[in-house]
């Protein structure tokens, strides 16, 4: 029935903002409220589903400095998955704070270790932190809760933070903002993309949800090719800010350094339709912040083409569960594989695990004369072990941090046949490498020796 807009965009002048023709309507939508005052989306939350280099963490940023300066004592909350872009978010939110016509307003800023945040003089403050190291947990009295990164973002995450906006104490109540891109296959993102099919359904009226994205079935041409004409076409439909604000040399930057794939979603907010079956198909939900100080075992892989080695440790935790963690993945070096490999030994006394179809056939005897205790896995060991390990994701006892590395080794992997109904994942059959997955499954089978870490298998 109306929207706070109005109000922030005066604010917003007062501070020297001046919003796109594109940004006015998303204000209006996330500010919009019914009858009775209350924000309209204050039971589902609104979702920005917008591609990056948008100039979307502006609008939120002068939306949220704007509502800490016409209601006194607000606190908001602004998290990220991944510490980085916390960081990153805050920096930006930093210097805005340290403009000429905002500073004025501003008490203090406290630097802190991830949980940093923004005081105003008139009791308003913002509080900045990642969700990977539990920051959001144990609040009260949140008026403004921004989920950046939603696309990453469990149900626990959010059962943890929500609460928090039970005693919101502004009349308009709380207001929940859900900030991401199209997600990755491995992603942990149960809430982002029920959020968005409840959405789109046209039955939940207490959600809101901004979409910017390329055709679904644009193909963009894959790299090293240069974009077409209609590529350019589809980015402006995505991204309103290019190219006056985003330039055409920034979305050629990040199509280079996301990749063909991750640049189709990240870069053109395209979702992938395509119905993904990892051969671990829990293995999204296997996702925790726990953070293991122990290693039980460590493996090693090497690439197809040798041009990558893996290093992945496996730590058995006390009720059963085994974690993965991707310790290392570089252009591949012997030399460097071994004396990782054996420094790591000694200083966590952990046992070393290598398939013996290494692709690299030199590294097993070099990592012998290097005096490396080294478990070697055989093709009936690595069958086993990964069949234990679809079991384990299934009934989530395995975890993992969601590293890059090991997620993209999983979405790349396709099964091979070994013979007698077997299967194993195919160094060639996969659709990119998998080296990292390799050694975790090594490191699996070897946290399940009960060996001497020191006593090499044969």
């Amino acid at each position: 029935m109306s929207t706070g807009w109005p109000a922030v965009e005066s604010k917003a002048a007062d501070l020297g903002v001046r919003f796109r023709w594109w940004q006015k309507p998303i204000g209006k939508i996330i500010l919009a409220k019914r009858a009775d005052g209350k924000y309209a989306s204050t039971i589902g939350g609104t979702g920005l589903s917008i591609p990056r280099q948008v100039g979307k963490t502006f609008l939120v940023g002068a939306i949220v400095f704007a509502l800490c300066l016409l209601r006194p004592k607000l606190t908001v909350i602004w998290t990220a998955h991944r510490v980085r872009t916390a960081e990153e978010t805050f920096g930006k939110m930093q210097a805005f704070a340290g403009r000429r016509r905002v500073a004025p307003y501003v008490e203090k800023i406290v630097l802190g270790s991830g949980e940093e945040e923004i005081a105003f003089r008139n009791g308003s403050r913002i509080l900045f932190g990642a969700r990977a190291k539990g920051f959001g947990r144990g609040f009260d009295e949140v008026d403004v809760l921004i989920f950046d990164e939603a696309q990453i973002l469990t149900d626990a995450a959010l059962d943890d933070m929500i609460p928090a906006t039970n005693q919101s104490r502004q009349p308009e109540s709380a207001l929940l903002l859900f900030m991401g891109t199209p997600p990755k296959p491995a992603d942990p993102s149960e809430v982002w993309m029920r959020m968005r099919e409840e959405a789109l359904s046209g039955e939940d009226d207490d959600t809101g949800w901004v979409e910017f994205g390329a055709d679904e079935d644009h193909e963009f041409t894959p790299l090293p090719a240069p974009l077409s004409e209609a590529d350019w076409k589809q980015i402006a439909k995505a991204n309103p800010s290019f190219p006056e604000d985003t330039p055409r040399e920034a979305i050629l930057r990040m199509r280079k350094k996301l990749g063909s794939a991750s640049f189709c979603r990240e870069g053109a907010g395209q979702y992938d339709n395509a119905d993904h079956k990892l051969i671990f198909p829990k293995w999204p939900s296997c996702q925790t912040d726990e953070m293991p100080d122990e290693v039980t075992a460590i493996g090693l892989a090497v690439s197809l083409g040798e041009e990558f080695g893996s290093i992945c440790s496996a730590r058995v935790w006390e009720d059963g569960r085994v974690n993965l963690g991707a310790v290392e993945r570089r252009v591949y070096s012997r030399s460097y594989m071994v004396s990782e490999a054996k420094r790591i030994q000694e200083e966590r006394e952990c046992a070393v695990a290598l398939d013996e179809k290494c692709p690299d056939a030199g590294l097993l005897p070099a990592l012998i004369e290097a005096g490396v205790a080294v478990q070697v896995m055989t093709l009936a060991h690595f069958v086993e072990t990964t069949s234990d390990l679809v079991q384990r994701t299934k009934d989530k006892r395995v975890t993992h941090q969601s590293t890059d590395d090991l997620d993209a080794a999983v979405v790349a992997a396709k099964w091979r046949s070994v013979g007698d109904g077997r299967r194993v994942p195919g160094r060639k059959a996969s659709s990119g490498d998998i080296d990292m997955l390799e050694a975790g499954i090594a490191a699996l089978w070897a946290a399940g020796l009960d060996l001497d870490p020191w006593e090499a298998w044969t």
